[in-house]
C-alpha cells in the first residue's frame, strides 16, 4: 500500500468524513522522483465542530502518529466543518470518499 493510500484509509477510519482529498505534492520538493514524502490533506468532518485549528491539526496528528515518525515529512492541513466547507466552496454537493468498490 502506498503512504498516500495508507494516510486515506486511516483518516477515513479515524475521523468521519464528509470529504477528503490527500494529495502527493513531494514532486514540488527537491526529492527523488516517485517520493512520498510531502502531503497536503483537505478534509470535511462534523467531528471538528467547536474545535480550534490548533485541536483538529492535533486530532489529525494523533490518527497519523506513525507515519509522522518518519515516513511523512511535511503535511499541510486544510480542515473544515461541513459548514465551513459549504461557506468557502457554494453548496454543490461533495463526492463521498471511495469504498473501493470494483467493477464486475
Amino acid at each position: 500500500m502506498t503512504i498516500q493510500a495508507d494516510i486515506e484509509q486511516k483518516l477515513t477510519n479515524g475521523i468521519h468524513t464528509k470529504h477528503l482529498e490527500v494529495i502527493n505534492e513531494s514532486n514540488n520538493h527537491n526529492v527523488p522522483a516517485g517520493s512520498e514524502s510531502h502531503f497536503k490533506v483537505v478534509i470535511v468532518s462534523n467531528d471538528f465542530a467547536d474545535k480550534k485549528l490548533l485541536q483538529r491539526h492535533r486530532m489529525i496528528n494523533e490518527v497519523l502518529a506513525e507515519e509522522l515518525q518518519g515516513k511523512i515529512h511535511a503535511l499541510a492541513m486544510h480542515t473544515y466543518t461541513e459548514v465551513e466547507w459549504q461557506e468557502q466552496n457554494g453548496n454543490a454537493p461533495m463526492s463521498p470518499p471511495c469504498l473501493g468498490g470494483s467493477a464486475k
